[in-house]
C-alpha cells in the first residue's frame, strides 16, 4: 500500500537535512536571511535548554540570544510540527495562531524600525518573529537587542544602524520596487504564521496576484526537451485554471513555467537582490514579469545569489503555495529539497515520472515512489487540490518573441543533446523547443549521429545514447 504523502516523503528526506556549518560573526547588517532554515532545526527542547544556561555555540548565527529562546515546545495548534512530516489540523506547520501575534509598521518610522531589525547581526526570520512577539514592536525589539545579547554572551552588539536602512529604502524605491512586510494586507498570505516567514520582502509588479491560488513549479535547470513541454503544458492549464504559478525564475524548468503563465500573471522569487538578473539569459522574462508578474527578494537591492541564498529563497516558494509539483529533478537538487520543506510545511507534493534511465527523472520518481502524487496533467492537481474560485478569465497571448540570433555551431550540439534523454522523443519537438531552423537543427543531429551521440529511431524519434 503506498504510504501517505506526508509520512513517505518525510521518511524519504529524512537522511537529506540541511546542514549549516558554524560560521564567523557576521558584520552588523546582513544580506542574507541568517536562521532562515525551518524552524525545527532551531529549537529542540534539549537544545533551548543549553542555550538558556548560556552553553550553546554562539559561533553558529541560527543558534542565538538565549534569552529569547523558548524553554518548551509550543503546542500543536500554534507551533511547527514536532515530527518531520506532522501537521496541525490545519494542515500547515505554523508558528503563530491565524492572528498576527504584532501589529505591522503604520508609519514610515516604524517601517524603518522594522528593517533596522530585519537587517540587525544574527536576527534572522524566526529570532525576529520571536523577538516581535515578546516586545511588540520593532523599535522595542531594537532597544532590547544589546542586553540580550550580554545574556548570551555577546559584548558590545550593535544592531542595523539607521542610515543603513534608510539607504536601502531609498534605493529599493528608486529602483520601482515596493516593500512587503508581515502582517500588512499586501504581504503574501501563505507565508503568514510560518515559522520563518521573511519579515520583509522586495516587489516588483502586482502583489495582488499573491492573494491568488498557487501551485509551485520547480524542475531541473538542465530540463529535457519533454520535460520543458511538460512546464509549459501544466503551467499554461493551471493557470487558465486560475492558480498563481510561482517558481524560482532559473533556466530549465523555471523559466518554462513562467512563461507559458505569463499571459495570467506568474510569481517568481529571487535568490538575490530585486534588481538582480540571474542567470542573464532570463533578462527578458525578468522585464515581463515586472509588467505582468510578480517578482519578489527578500535580500537587499544588489545582493549577488550565492550558494546559500537558493535554500532561503525556496523555502518561500514552498511557503506561498498551496501545493509543490516537480517536473525533472536529479536524486541531489534543489527541487528536492523545495520539496521537503512544502511538506514540513504541510503542502501537498506532487511529482511528474519520467523514463527510470533518465538522471533527470530520478528525483522525480523518488518522490512518487515514497508516497507523492503522481501527476500526469492539470486535471490530477484540481483533483488532488481542487478548482479555484472563482477562475480567472483567459486573457490575451503576449505576442511571440522575436527569433534569437542563431549561436555557435558546439552551442547547437550541446543544446540538442541537453534537450534528449534515453526516451524517445519526436524530433519536430525538439527542432521547436530549441528555436532554430530546420536545416541547421538536421546537419548538427546528423553530425551528432556519426559522433555516436544521437539516435534516430523510426518515427522521426531522437534519443541520446
Amino acid at each position: 500500500m503506498q504510504p501517505p504523502v506526508g509520512q513517505g516523503v518525510a521518511g524519504f528526506f529524512g537522511s537529506r537535512l540541511l546542514r549549516k556549518k558554524p560560521g564567523r560573526a557576521a558584520p552588523p547588517c546582513r544580506n542574507d536571511a541568517s536562521d532562515a532554515a525551518p524552524a525545527r532545526n532551531e529549537a529542540t527542547s534539549g537544545e533551548a535548554a543549553r542555550k538558556a544556561d548560556g552553553q550553546a555555540s554562539l559561533a553558529s548565527p541560527r543558534h542565538i540570544f538565549a534569552a529569547i529562546a523558548p524553554q518548551n515546545k509550543p503546542t500543536v495548534n500554534n507551533a511547527v510540527p514536532q515530527r518531520k512530516g506532522e501537521r496541525d489540523r490545519e494542515g500547515e506547520c505554523r508558528l503563530f495562531s491565524c492572528q498576527t501575534p504584532y501589529t505591522p509598521p503604520t508609519t514610515e518610522e516604524d517601517e524603518l524600525s522594522f528593517l533596522r531589525l530585519v537587517r540587525s547581526r544574527r536576527v534572522g526570520p524566526t529570532t525576529f518573529h520571536r523577538l516581535m512577539a515578546e516586545h511588540g514592536s520593532a523599535a522595542a525589539a531594537l532597544a532590547a537587542l544589546p542586553e540580550v545579547a550580554r545574556a548570551s554572551g555577546m559584548e558590545r552588539y550593535e544592531s542595523c544602524p539607521a542610515a543603513v536602512a534608510l539607504k536601502e529604502l531609498a534605493t529599493g524605491r528608486r529602483l520601482g520596487a515596493r516593500p512587503l512586510l508581515y502582517g500588512r494586507k499586501d504581504y503574501p498570505p501563505g507565508l503568514l504564521g510560518l515559522a520563518d516567514a521573511p519579515p520583509f520582502l522586495w516587489s516588483i509588479g502586482d502583489p495582488a496576484l499573491a492573494a491568488r491560488p498557487s501551485v509551485a513549479l520547480i524542475g531541473a535547470r538542465n530540463a529535457s526537451s519533454l520535460g520543458l513541454r511538460m512546464a509549459r503544458r501544466l503551467a499554461g492549464e493551471l493557470s487558465e485554471a486560475g492558480f498563481l504559478i510561482v517558481s524560482g525564475l532559473a533556466r530549465g524548468i523555471d523559466a518554462a513555467a513562467h512563461e507559458a503563465a505569463l499571459p495570467l500573471g506568474t510569481a517568481g522569487v529571487q535568490a538575490g537582490g530585486i534588481d538582480v538578473v540571474y542567470p542573464a539569459e532570463n533578462a527578458a522574462l525578468y522585464r515581463n514579469m515586472a509588467e505582468k508578474g510578480l517578482r519578489l527578494a527578500e535580500l537587499p537591492p544588489g545582493a549577488e545569489p550565492v550558494a546559500r541564498h537558493f535554500p532561503q529563497r525556496n523555502r518561500i516558494i514552498a511557503g506561498m503555495a498551496q501545493a509543490t509539483l516537480v517536473i525533472e529533478a536529479a536524486a541531489r537538487s534543489g527541487s528536492l529539497l523545495t520539496a521537503r520543506m512544502a511538506l514540513d510545511y504541510g503542502r501537498e507534493v506532487m511529482a511528474v515520472p519520467g523514463h527510470p534511465l533518465d538522471g533527470r527523472a530520478t528525483g522525480c520518481n523518488m518522490l512518487i515512489r515514497d508516497g507523492a502524487v503522481l501527476i500526469r496533467d492539470a486535471a490530477d492537481v484540481i483533483a488532488l487540490i481542487g478548482a479555484p474560485e472563482p477562475a480567472v478569465a483567459l486573457a490575451p497571448a503576449a505576442p511571440p518573441p522575436s527569433p534569437p540570433p542563431e549561436p555557435a555551431a558546439q552551442d547547437i550540439a550541446a543544446r540538442i543533446l541537453a534537450a534528449l534523454g534515453p526516451s524517445p522523443t519526436p524530433e519536430d519537438l525538439v527542432l521547436r523547443d530549441l528555436a532554430i531552423d530546420a536545416a541547421t537543427f538536421t546537419r548538427h543531429v546528423f553530425l551528432l549521429e556519426l559522433d555516436g551521440r544521437v539516435r534516430r529511431l523510426p518515427g522521426a524519434l531522437l534519443s541520446r545514447t
